[in-house]
Protein backbone atom coordinates (compact mmCIF):
# COMPACT_ATOMS: atom_id res chain seq x y z
CA UNK A 1 0.00 0.00 0.00
CA UNK A 2 3.01 2.55 0.95
CA UNK A 3 5.32 3.52 -1.50
CA UNK A 4 8.89 3.29 0.38
CA UNK A 5 10.64 6.31 -1.73
CA UNK A 6 10.50 8.85 1.33
CA UNK A 7 12.54 5.63 3.21
CA UNK A 8 15.09 5.33 1.28
CA UNK A 9 17.85 7.43 2.83
CA UNK A 10 17.25 5.07 5.80
CA UNK A 11 18.96 1.46 5.84
CA UNK A 12 16.45 -0.81 5.63
CA UNK A 13 17.32 -2.81 8.64
CA UNK A 14 16.78 -0.05 11.03
CA UNK A 15 13.60 1.06 12.55
CA UNK A 16 13.20 4.95 12.64
CA UNK A 17 13.44 5.27 16.09
CA UNK A 18 16.84 3.56 15.75
CA UNK A 19 18.54 6.11 14.06
CA UNK A 20 19.55 8.53 16.89
CA UNK A 21 19.51 11.83 15.34
CA UNK A 22 15.63 11.69 14.85
CA UNK A 23 13.91 13.15 18.40
CA UNK A 24 10.46 11.90 18.95
CA UNK A 25 9.06 15.20 17.59
CA UNK A 26 11.21 14.91 14.52
CA UNK A 27 9.69 11.75 13.74
CA UNK A 28 6.26 12.58 14.27
CA UNK A 29 6.64 15.41 11.79
CA UNK A 30 8.55 13.20 9.47
CA UNK A 31 5.83 10.38 9.81
CA UNK A 32 3.04 13.52 9.30
CA UNK A 33 4.57 15.12 5.72
CA UNK A 34 5.39 11.07 4.40
CA UNK A 35 1.49 10.81 5.23
CA UNK A 36 0.65 14.37 4.15
CA UNK A 37 2.46 13.77 0.57
CA UNK A 38 0.48 10.92 0.08
CA UNK A 39 -2.78 12.10 0.74
CA UNK A 40 -1.96 15.40 -1.17
CA UNK A 41 -0.79 13.04 -4.09
CA UNK A 42 -4.07 10.75 -4.01
CA UNK A 43 -1.97 7.73 -3.16
CA UNK A 44 -4.20 8.18 -0.04
CA UNK A 45 -7.45 8.83 -1.62
CA UNK A 46 -10.60 10.39 0.26
CA UNK A 47 -12.80 7.63 2.04
CA UNK A 48 -9.74 5.29 2.56
CA UNK A 49 -8.86 3.98 6.03
CA UNK A 50 -5.23 4.51 6.87
CA UNK A 51 -4.30 1.30 9.22
CA UNK A 52 -2.24 2.21 11.90
CA UNK A 53 -1.19 -1.12 12.21
CA UNK A 54 0.03 -2.32 8.76
CA UNK A 55 1.43 1.56 8.46
CA UNK A 56 3.20 1.34 11.54
CA UNK A 57 5.30 -1.85 10.21
CA UNK A 58 5.75 -0.60 6.62
CA UNK A 59 7.02 2.96 8.00
CA UNK A 60 9.20 0.78 10.85
CA UNK A 61 7.66 3.30 13.42
CA UNK A 62 5.66 2.24 16.38
CA UNK A 63 2.18 3.27 16.65
CA UNK A 64 2.71 5.82 19.07
CA UNK A 65 4.13 8.58 16.53
CA UNK A 66 2.39 7.07 14.33
CA UNK A 67 -1.18 8.11 16.19
CA UNK A 68 0.35 11.71 16.95
CA UNK A 69 1.25 12.12 12.90
CA UNK A 70 -2.60 11.16 12.40
CA UNK A 71 -4.16 14.04 14.80
CA UNK A 72 -1.40 16.22 13.53
CA UNK A 73 -3.09 15.52 9.96
CA UNK A 74 -6.95 15.58 11.53
CA UNK A 75 -5.95 18.87 13.10
CA UNK A 76 -5.62 20.22 9.19
CA UNK A 77 -8.45 18.63 7.77
CA UNK A 78 -6.80 15.89 5.97
CA UNK A 79 -8.21 12.70 8.23
CA UNK A 80 -10.97 12.09 10.52
CA UNK A 81 -10.35 9.94 13.44
CA UNK A 82 -13.25 7.98 14.88
CA UNK A 83 -13.65 5.14 17.57
CA UNK A 84 -15.18 2.75 14.95
CA UNK A 85 -13.28 3.37 12.43
CA UNK A 86 -9.64 4.77 13.18
CA UNK A 87 -8.13 7.35 10.45
CA UNK A 88 -9.40 8.58 7.52
CA UNK A 89 -8.68 10.45 4.70
CA UNK A 90 -11.08 13.26 5.09
CA UNK A 91 -13.84 13.65 2.04
CA UNK A 92 -14.28 17.52 1.90
CA UNK A 93 -17.19 18.88 0.10
CA UNK A 94 -16.33 21.13 -3.33
CA UNK A 95 -18.25 24.44 -1.74
CA UNK A 96 -16.54 23.71 1.21
CA UNK A 97 -13.13 23.73 -1.03
CA UNK A 98 -14.30 26.56 -2.69
CA UNK A 99 -14.58 28.72 0.36
CA UNK A 100 -10.88 27.92 1.89
CA UNK A 101 -10.10 28.82 -1.66
CA UNK A 102 -11.64 32.30 -1.73
CA UNK A 103 -9.61 33.07 1.77
CA UNK A 104 -6.34 31.93 0.65
CA UNK A 105 -6.61 34.11 -2.24
CA UNK A 106 -7.82 37.18 0.12
CA UNK A 107 -4.73 36.07 2.47
CA UNK A 108 -2.89 35.76 -0.27
CA UNK A 109 -3.72 39.37 -1.65
CA UNK A 110 -3.05 41.35 1.58
CA UNK A 111 0.27 39.99 2.58
CA UNK A 112 1.30 40.80 -1.66
CA UNK A 113 0.33 44.19 -0.49
CA UNK A 114 2.55 44.27 2.92
CA UNK A 115 5.35 42.03 1.07
CA UNK A 116 5.48 45.11 -1.44
CA UNK A 117 6.31 47.90 1.02
CA UNK A 118 9.09 45.66 2.89
CA UNK A 119 10.89 43.33 0.67
CA UNK A 120 14.34 43.93 -0.05
CA UNK A 121 16.32 44.41 -3.13
CA UNK A 122 18.10 40.91 -1.68
CA UNK A 123 14.09 39.65 -1.37
CA UNK A 124 13.22 40.63 -4.88
CA UNK A 125 16.24 38.71 -6.68
CA UNK A 126 15.22 35.85 -4.61
CA UNK A 127 11.87 35.96 -5.88
CA UNK A 128 13.65 36.28 -9.46
CA UNK A 129 15.39 33.57 -9.03
CA UNK A 130 12.57 31.22 -7.37
CA UNK A 131 10.51 32.07 -10.55
CA UNK A 132 13.31 31.08 -13.36
CA UNK A 133 13.66 27.99 -11.17
CA UNK A 134 10.27 26.99 -11.60
CA UNK A 135 10.20 28.16 -15.32
CA UNK A 136 13.06 25.59 -15.81
CA UNK A 137 10.88 23.39 -14.77
CA UNK A 138 7.82 24.21 -16.43
CA UNK A 139 9.86 23.65 -19.81
CA UNK A 140 11.61 20.32 -18.84
CA UNK A 141 7.32 19.37 -18.13
CA UNK A 142 8.82 18.37 -14.40
CA UNK A 143 5.34 18.78 -12.49
CA UNK A 144 6.76 18.00 -9.11
CA UNK A 145 9.31 20.63 -9.10
CA UNK A 146 7.15 22.78 -10.79
CA UNK A 147 4.50 22.32 -7.81
CA UNK A 148 7.21 22.66 -5.18
CA UNK A 149 8.77 26.02 -6.35
CA UNK A 150 5.25 27.48 -7.03
CA UNK A 151 4.36 26.75 -4.02
CA UNK A 152 7.90 28.00 -2.27
CA UNK A 153 6.85 31.25 -4.23
CA UNK A 154 3.41 31.76 -2.65
CA UNK A 155 4.26 30.75 0.76
CA UNK A 156 7.36 33.88 0.25
CA UNK A 157 5.33 36.52 -0.48
CA UNK A 158 3.33 35.98 2.54
CA UNK A 159 6.19 34.94 4.79
CA UNK A 160 7.82 38.27 4.52
CA UNK A 161 4.83 40.40 4.87
CA UNK A 162 5.90 39.96 8.68
CA UNK A 163 2.56 39.36 9.81
CA UNK A 164 2.30 36.39 12.24
CA UNK A 165 -1.48 36.26 12.06
CA UNK A 166 -1.80 36.52 8.42
CA UNK A 167 1.04 33.60 8.28
CA UNK A 168 -0.36 31.22 10.47
CA UNK A 169 -4.12 31.94 8.87
CA UNK A 170 -2.44 30.65 5.39
CA UNK A 171 -0.46 27.97 6.67
CA UNK A 172 -3.50 26.12 7.78
CA UNK A 173 -5.61 27.13 4.55
CA UNK A 174 -2.53 25.72 2.59
CA UNK A 175 -2.25 22.63 3.72
CA UNK A 176 -6.00 21.83 3.55
CA UNK A 177 -6.17 23.18 -0.30
CA UNK A 178 -2.53 21.59 -1.20
CA UNK A 179 -4.38 18.21 -2.51
CA UNK A 180 -6.56 20.76 -4.84
CA UNK A 181 -3.35 22.74 -5.58
CA UNK A 182 -1.54 19.88 -6.85
CA UNK A 183 -4.37 17.94 -8.36
CA UNK A 184 -4.77 21.49 -10.56
CA UNK A 185 -1.37 21.04 -11.52
CA UNK A 186 -1.84 17.79 -13.19
CA UNK A 187 -4.35 19.69 -15.79
CA UNK A 188 -2.09 19.92 -19.12
CA UNK A 189 -4.60 22.61 -20.65
CA UNK A 190 -4.36 25.55 -18.07
CA UNK A 191 -0.51 24.78 -17.47
CA UNK A 192 0.64 27.21 -19.94
CA UNK A 193 -1.75 29.61 -18.19
CA UNK A 194 -0.73 29.82 -15.33
CA UNK A 195 2.83 29.94 -15.84
CA UNK A 196 1.99 33.28 -17.91
CA UNK A 197 -0.06 34.35 -14.58
CA UNK A 198 3.47 33.63 -12.38
CA UNK A 199 5.20 35.82 -15.09
CA UNK A 200 2.65 38.54 -14.50
CA UNK A 201 3.17 38.22 -10.96
CA UNK A 202 6.74 38.58 -11.24
CA UNK A 203 6.45 42.01 -12.80
CA UNK A 204 4.31 43.18 -10.58
CA UNK A 205 6.34 42.13 -7.43
CA UNK A 206 9.69 43.73 -9.57
CA UNK A 207 7.62 47.09 -9.68
CA UNK A 208 6.66 46.71 -5.82
CA UNK A 209 3.19 47.72 -6.75
CA UNK A 210 1.26 45.55 -4.24
CA UNK A 211 -2.12 46.63 -5.79
CA UNK A 212 -1.61 44.42 -8.88
CA UNK A 213 0.23 41.35 -7.04
CA UNK A 214 -2.49 41.25 -5.37
CA UNK A 215 -4.69 41.20 -7.87
CA UNK A 216 -2.65 38.93 -10.50
CA UNK A 217 -2.71 36.51 -7.51
CA UNK A 218 -6.24 36.25 -6.68
CA UNK A 219 -6.56 35.72 -10.46
CA UNK A 220 -4.22 33.11 -10.66
CA UNK A 221 -6.03 31.16 -7.46
CA UNK A 222 -9.34 31.64 -8.62
CA UNK A 223 -8.20 29.78 -11.78
CA UNK A 224 -6.62 26.73 -9.35
CA UNK A 225 -10.19 26.51 -8.33
CA UNK A 226 -11.45 26.24 -11.95
CA UNK A 227 -9.36 24.16 -12.97
CA UNK A 228 -9.97 22.00 -9.90
CA UNK A 229 -13.40 22.18 -10.38
CA UNK A 230 -14.06 22.28 -13.77
CA UNK A 231 -14.76 25.84 -14.58
CA UNK A 232 -17.07 27.35 -11.23
CA UNK A 233 -14.87 30.38 -10.44
CA UNK A 234 -13.80 31.54 -6.95
CA UNK A 235 -16.32 34.03 -5.20
CA UNK A 236 -17.09 35.59 -2.17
Amino acid sequence: MVCHSWWSLIKVNNSMEDIAPINHAGLVEKVAHYLREHIVMDHFQPGQRLPERTLAVELQVSRTPLREALKILATEGLVVISPNRGAVVAEVSAADMKEKAYVLSVLEQAAAELTCVIASDEDIAEFQALHYEMKAAFLRRDRQNYFRLNQDIHNRIVALSGNTTLIDMHATLSRQLYRVRYLSNQKNEKWATAMEEHEAILKALEARDGVRVGRELRNHLGKTWIKYANGEPVTG
